[in-house]
């Protein structure tokens, strides 16, 4: 396995929101590519976020069931668990870099995981943060 991808809430989602439009159509080949390549990593984070926004933010939301069988199938990814250290350490991205404390939670745990990239459009795309490159895939 070569370098490790942390994929943020927003690209995993538009995977799944038919009216995303063509962010779905870019989501849905990004996930493509990182199933073919196994290099994924996402947090506990990512998977609550993902499940309230496909069951109640979308415009057309899908069932609890659904959802929760769509988690199933990302568990086969690494999966870093935000524990107490994790959100310690992202107090200090937060501080550092100026930005939210759930992005920086982000990039707490796509550290942890030892991720060379975030797929996210939540921060500076090009911006390197505690090492990790920012991705912004659709840009």
């Amino acid at each position: 396995m070569g370098a490790k991808i942390f994929v943020d809430t927003n690209i995993l989602v538009y995977a799944y929101d038919l009216d995303a439009g063509i962010k779905y159509e870019t989501a849905n080949k990004t996930i493509a590519e990182l199933w073919e390549t196994q290099s994924a990593i996402i947090s506990t984070q990512v998977l609550q976020e993902f499940y309230i926004i496909l069951t109640k933010k979308i415009p057309k939301p899908l069932s609890a069931n659904s959802v929760r069988g769509i988690i199933s199938s990302y568990l086969a990814w690494e999966i870093v668990a935000n524990d107490p250290k994790l959100i310690l350490q992202a107090s200090e991205i937060e501080e550092s870099y100026k930005i939210t404390f759930w992005d920086a939670l982000i990039v707490a745990a796509a550290f942890s995981g030892n991720a060379n990239t975030i797929f996210t459009e939540d921060l500076n795309h090009g911006q390197y943060i505690e090492g990790i490159l920012i991705n912004n895939p659709f840009k």
